[in-house]
């Protein structure tokens, strides 16, 4: 498993090592916080990222599908929005967007969450979080 973090900052990588034997499952995580690194470093499309900003249900799909490259994991967490209190490119705080890629599928999940910065943040680490069991499980 890998994670690519914007708003959270290394808060989703946090918690899943929070757990005894995370070693076996978690590779790695790359916190792209800036723009530009999300290109850089993910592989997120430039003009994607010029056209709509860096938080878009399609980057944070391409973060996820990019963290499983960078880091050679078999799911890739993902993590982009506005944790607030001002907007960002014209997108207003609490607007986030998860993303989880596997071999198989790459899903995407819009929040609007309510409250300060730390709830924003807080709830999209658990939303990535459910997404992921909500794929992974049999």
């Amino acid at each position: 498993m890998g994670t690519a973090e914007s708003l959270t900052g290394g808060l989703v990588t946090a918690a899943l090592v929070e757990v005894p034997g995370a070693s076996s499952v978690v590779r790695g995580g790359v916190v792209a916080y800036a723009t530009e690194l999300k290109g850089a470093l993910l592989g997120v499309d430039a003009d994607l990222l010029a056209e709509r900003g860096a938080v878009d249900p399609d980057v944070a799909r391409e973060m996820a599908a990019g963290v499983r490259r960078t880091v050679g994991a078999d799911v890739g967490l993902a993590t982009t929005g506005v944790a607030g209190p001002e907007p960002q490119d014209g997108r207003p705080p609490g607007l986030v967007y998860v993303a989880v890629s596997t071999p198989a599928t790459t899903q995407v999940r819009r929040l609007d969450v309510d409250g300060d910065r730390a709830a924003v943040r807080a709830g999209a680490v658990g939303a990535v979080l459910m997404l992921a069991v909500e794929l992974l499980e049999w």
